[in-house]
């Protein structure tokens, strides 16, 4: 039997397994809805219907080793590797915005890479923000409740992270960002009139960057009433409604969604909740939804049993970072939030964000290791 490292005065023990078996069941719910929903364009543009499994079942191999290998990888070995990091996250955000660097899809340079093998700095830069957040804020927290010397700088750091992110643009990831960092900022004990200011400030701001261009104005407007424009902006949310409310209590069954036929736009990705809501009805999506729950709970338990302020700023974070993700994308199918281009944790297809929630779940992992009682 190994002997327990400890940190301090917690001993090493077992992973949250409660924790782990909630993430691998939505990666196992992902994988069939994937399938399901994207079979239709991938036999369309690719010939056979196998083609986006094929790459979703590639990234989630890559992304469950990161895990399990951050699961056994004490958070505290890479701290001084966090400035380097963060370093590389912001440099990889400023060359996407370079022409014939970045890789422009849907109006949007947000890729970096070549062919199918391409990857969105904005979600390395999701992980590294908060590494740089949890470890400063640990290190200094006796300087936060001065407004100026303490919290102004970090929220320079984050409107430069971003602002380079909007820059994309992607404003879903800019806020999934924000969220996380408001968290960090929130539990490392800052001053209540000081985060009401910054609250107030960013609400402003958040208005300036929906109106500031023009198809986010369009799909806020369509979000106030998508039956003003229902072949328009209103289209996405109008469809996945019907999918909705098509799956009633028990669903039309897995393999059987009409909208994936091109009806409902981003069926795999964005809009992957709407095809899993027509399949596997209401008890499907109160699945997905307790499951995150559980993450929700089970991670900010994680927190406040770690064992040192870095690994309690750190983990909340993490876990503030995928819920707020999936709060986003539920909320804009259900037609609660506007549209935001954001994914839902390990359900939609992608490779590059797939691959970092399971990243920010191996460092909660760790960190429940060492919970202390």
């Amino acid at each position: 039997m190994r002997k327990a490292r400890s940190v301090g005065t917690a001993k090493r023990g077992n992973p949250d397994y409660v924790l782990f078996f909630a993430v691998m069941t939505l990666m196992a719910i992902g994988i069939v809805i994937v399938f399901s929903a994207s079979m239709v364009r991938s036999l369309k543009f690719y010939g056979h219907p196998y083609y986006y499994l094929i790459t979703q079942l590639v990234w989630a191999c890559i992304g469950i080793s990161s895990m399990l290998f951050l699961m056994h990888f004490d958070v505290w070995r890479y701290r001084s590797w966090v400035p380097l990091l963060t370093g590389a996250g912001i440099f990889l955000l400023i060359i996407v915005l370079i022409p014939g660097v970045g890789q422009v899809r849907n109006d949007a340079r947000r890729w970096l890479g070549y062919g199918q093998l391409l990857f969105q700095p904005a979600e390395i830069a999701k992980v590294t923000t908060l590494l740089f957040l949890a470890d400063s804020m640990a290190r200094r927290r006796d300087k936060l409740q001065n407004f100026v010397t303490g919290l102004v700088p970090y929220l320079a750091f984050l409107g430069l992270t971003c602002g380079l992110v909007l820059m994309e643009p992607d404003l879903g990831t800019a806020v999934a960002i924000a969220g996380g960092a408001a968290v960090i900022i929130f539990v490392s004990g800052a001053n209540w009139l000081h985060l009401t200011l910054v609250a107030g400030t960013a609400l402003p701001a958040l208005a300036w960057a929906v109106f500031a261009e023009e198809y986010r104005r369009r799909r806020f407007l369509a979000f106030l009433d998508p039956w003003a424009d229902p072949d328009g902006a209103g289209w996405q949310i109008i469809q996945a409604l019907y999918a909705l409310g098509t799956g009633g209590p028990f669903g039309t069954g897995i393999g059987y969604s009409r909208q994936k036929w091109f009806y409902l736009p981003e069926p795999d990705t964005d809009f992957v909740f709407a095809v899993l809501g027509e399949e596997m009805g209401f008890f499907g999506t109160f699945l997905v939804l307790i499951l995150f729950a559980t993450v929700a709970w089970r991670g900010f338990r994680a927190a406040m049993a770690a064992p040192d302020r870095y690994s309690c700023f750190l983990a909340a974070g993490m876990t503030a970072l995928v819920v707020f993700q999936a709060v986003i994308n539920i909320g804009v199918v259900t037609g609660s939030l506007p549209i935001t281009g954001i994914p839902l944790p390990f359900i939609s297809r992608g490779g590059s964000s797939l691959v970092m929630n399971f990243v920010a779940m191996g460092i909660v992992l760790n960190i429940s290791r060492y919970a202390t009682r």
